[in-house]
């Protein structure tokens, strides 16, 4: 059996520290209700991300994956590749402290018109972390902003059936 320990190891810290954050709800939206987290202290794993131009390439890679993923491709494979990928730099940094201020929506109401399965949010996690090691991001900084991510889930997940992508016209 071929057991991938990095990922394996990576999905044990998200999923405990999904469970262990479940208490402290109530100070999750204490700064920018639409972020889905409190950022978090210094720049130390903003750096460690290259800072925003290494979140921009990040971000261009984990939507290639995303993508060429058939469990992700029909939830991404449409004409808002561009702006879903810039929200996400734009999150990811005001999480990591790096300057930046999310203007997006709320993780519920993105995610409103989606029916995202475990499956799909998994392999989104997955795709990620393929594109944060691509990147050479040390396995601690994917960690800490793993772990800031990962309450999320509950706001994003919104089937235990199958995965129903929203209808948008096709990328170009």
């Amino acid at each position: 059996m071929n057991i991938n320990i990095k990922a394996a190891t990576a999905a044990l810290l998200a999923t405990a520290t999904f469970l262990m954050a479940q208490p402290a709800i109530a100070e999750v939206y204490a700064q920018n209700p639409n972020l889905g987290n409190t950022p978090m202290e210094g720049t130390a794993t903003f750096e460690a991300f290259g800072g925003k131009e290494g979140l921009v390439k990040i971000m261009d890679d984990f939507m290639i994956g995303l993508v060429a993923d058939p469990r992700t491709k029909p939830f991404f494979d449409n004409n808002k590749q561009t702006f879903i990928k810039a929200m996400l730099v734009e999150q990811m940094c005001e999480l990591m402290n790096g300057g930046c201020k999310y203007p997006g929506r709320d993780m519920k109401a993105s995610h409103a018109n989606m029916k995202v399965n475990r499956e799909g949010f998994n392999a989104l996690v997955e795709q990620f972390q393929f594109a944060m090691d691509k990147h050479n991001v040390p396995f601690s900084a994917q960690n800490k902003l793993l772990a800031k991510l990962a309450p999320m889930y509950r706001e994003i997940e919104t089937t235990t059936g199958d995965a129903v992508p929203p209808v948008f016209p096709k990328a170009e």
